[in-house]
């Protein structure tokens, strides 16, 4: 019977289907669901877990499929970053049971800090890359993938995209495979120990299995030709295929599902048989390159000196528009102009709907990285910040990260900082999930190397920006079973800082009290913020506060601690019922008691 599932959902049952055995990985939209469904449908038959961070998850991986099993790794195209060192070893290493890595990329920044295009990873590696166009491909690709690692002996890259991961389409599930095999790993440092005197044959290896899979690229039937008026030939990949099929119907297409290492002899197949080849592809223009560098003539990224197609953010149908403009009007797309029926397009009281207010991202009601926000605005410090919902510590009121460049990045700049001889004492900003994820390290490095830079970890109980997954520090795994909970101080003990301290950030003149000690002091410190995320734990600190406007002096302090359930109408400060959590933060900062009033 089919089913609606999203991307996410079918690259899990693919998994599953394909009789995966082990899948670690790191929650990072748009990626994260792809773990969440199996360790909720299929955990009886996969072993689950979210592991720290990427490289672990990999590592993981690696271990199952060298005893022979089928392994899966998830991530988000910045994770790959995070595993790029196993990658590459274990690409000349190679896989024994089929080894499958989903990285998500994330045109247009949905969600992430930069703009990535795994492809060029794959290259980089020399291992396949696959990337399904739909739901109903998702499924079907996720279980070639397993079959193409298994029968070449090579770790598999399936890529999928926001877009993807998240749009829903039709897929008709299968059953299990009964792989029925002895998990056992086989001695043989050659086959699996990379010294300089084994890794050298390993590359050749490499190379070899390159060429193999080439060839087998140009007759797998992930990829396709798709005849229709000759006169003009489109080659795209993965979700850009749907809008390729919708902008240009007249066209040929050449439809990449295995997108390396690439298709030759179907490449140039395509080519032979039109009159001219336009290639459109998301972000990096990698077949563009590849096809010029067979010697054939296309056109791609630009055109006539200008963009054509946009190395920026995400393909959608009306980017292809634009595209079919400029190709028309020089004569490269020999086709009567086209009308498409959106909504936008065809309503005729479009100039009657009015436009919705915009909504910046703001940090919610209750949070507890307000506090801690809102107190280091007291101080002239530098603040370098790290990649989570506290990110949003930059916005106004707030105005309080002044860094963000990767996870773990707020402790390591921090220090770096701090030795460069800066002339303000430098506070780090990592949540817990990051802390664990590759902040240790960074703190470990002050301990060591005798650093003073204060560490903030904003300990919320959860992984909250991916969608309030499991860390260590929990307590409990991603199946919610009971287990050990690590401490972040008891962490910061051991690596060798002296200066520790927990605090409630609610407790505003407590958290002001502590970081004035450790601001003043010429030592490390490392303070752990403890409050529950309000949305995780769906917990109300009390019940919505009022504000009494006999009391309320109209000063606007309240209103610098960005909460979205502090409204202001005029002169007159309201509390939002609906919104408030009451945190009662905002009658911290009132000096004058108007925001004490508990709602009846």
């Amino acid at each position: 019977m089919k089913q609606l599932l999203t991307g996410n959902e079918a690259i899990a049952r693919g998994a599953w289907e394909a009789g995966v055995s082990v899948v670690s990985g790191y929650p990072g939209t748009p990626s994260t669901e792809i773990l969440e469904n199996l360790s909720k449908f299929y955990k009886d038959d996969v072993f689950c877990e979210w592991a720290p961070n990427e490289k672990v998850g990999f590592e993981v991986a690696i271990g199952a499929s060298s005893a022979g099993a089928r392994a899966m790794t998830t991530m988000k195209h910045v994770g790959l970053n995070v595993a790029a060192d196993p990658l590459m070893t274990f690409a000349y290493i190679g896989a024994i049971g089929g080894f499958v890595a989903v990285v998500a990329d994330d045109p247009g920044m949905n969600s992430s800090q930069n703009e990535q295009d795994t492809r060029e990873f794959a290259k980089f590696a020399k291992i396949p890359v696959i990337e399904p166009s739909d739901s109903a491909e998702a499924l079907a690709f996720t279980k070639e993938a397993f079959e193409i690692s298994e029968n070449f002996g090579t770790p598999v890259i399936l890529r999928s995209t926001t877009t993807l991961s998240h749009s829903r389409g039709c897929v008709e599930p299968g059953e299990r495979v009964a792989l029925n095999r002895t998990i056992r790993f086989e001695k043989d440092p050659p086959r699996h120990v990379p010294i300089p005197a084994w890794a050298r044959p390993m590359h050749q290896r490499l190379l070899k299995r390159l060429a193999e899979l080439q060839d087998a690229a140009s007759s797998s039937p992930l990829n396709r030709i798709e005849w229709r008026d000759r006169r003009v030939g489109i080659i795209t990949h993965g979700v850009t295929y749907h809008h390729v099929r919708e902008v240009f119907p007249e066209a040929s297409v050449l439809k990449l599902g295995w997108c390396y290492p690439w298709p030759d002899k179907l490449l140039r197949e395509f080519a032979e048989g039109v009159d001219r080849v336009i290639i459109v592809e998301e972000l990096e223009g990698l077949i563009e390159e590849h096809v010029k560098a067979l010697g054939i003539s296309c056109v791609g990224k630009t055109l006539e000196d200008e963009v054509l197609v946009p190395r920026l953010y995400e393909i959608n149908v009306d980017v292809l528009l634009e595209v079919r403009r400029k190709l028309t009007e020089t004569g490269l797309y020999p086709f009567e102009p086209i009308r498409l029926m959106t909504a936008e397009k065809e309503n005729p009281n479009k100039k009657n709907i009015p436009a919705l207010p915009p909504r910046p991202p703001v940090l919610c009601p209750g949070c507890p990285h307000r506090g801690i926000f809102y107190a280091l605005g007291r101080f002239d410090v530098v603040v370098t910040g790290d990649i989570g919902c506290y990110t949003l510590g930059v916005a106004p009121p707030l105005n309080r990260i002044d860094t963000t460049t990767c996870m773990g990045a707020g402790v390591t700049m921090a220090h770096g900082m701090e030795k460069a001889g800066n002339d303000r004492r430098v506070v780090g900003i990592v949540g817990d999930s990051t802390f664990f994820h590759s902040g240790i390290t960074g703190l470990l490095d002050i301990g060591y190397n005798k650093g003073k830079a204060i560490t903030i970890v904003l300990d919320n109980r959860i992984t909250a920006m991916t969608g309030h997954q499991d860390n260590p520090g929990t307590g409990k795994t991603i199946i919610g079973e009971e287990t050990f909970a690590a401490s972040v101080a008891e962490i910061g003990r051991a690596v060798g800082i002296k200066n520790i301290v927990e605090v409630n950030p609610f407790k505003l003149n407590e958290t002001l009290a502590v970081l004035k000690k450790a601001i003043k002091s010429d030592e490390a410190w490392l303070i752990v913020s403890i409050a529950p995320c309000p949305l995780a734990y769906r917990q109300v600190a009390s019940a919505p506060l009022t504000v009494s406007q006999d009391k309320c002096k109209k000063c606007k302090a309240c209103l610098k601690l960005g909460c979205p359930g502090i409204e202001r109408e005029g002169d007159e400060i309201r509390i939002n019922q609906l919104l408030c959590n009451g945190c009662g933060l905002c009658s911290e900062v009132c000096a004058f008691g108007a925001l004490g009033c508990v709602a009846k």
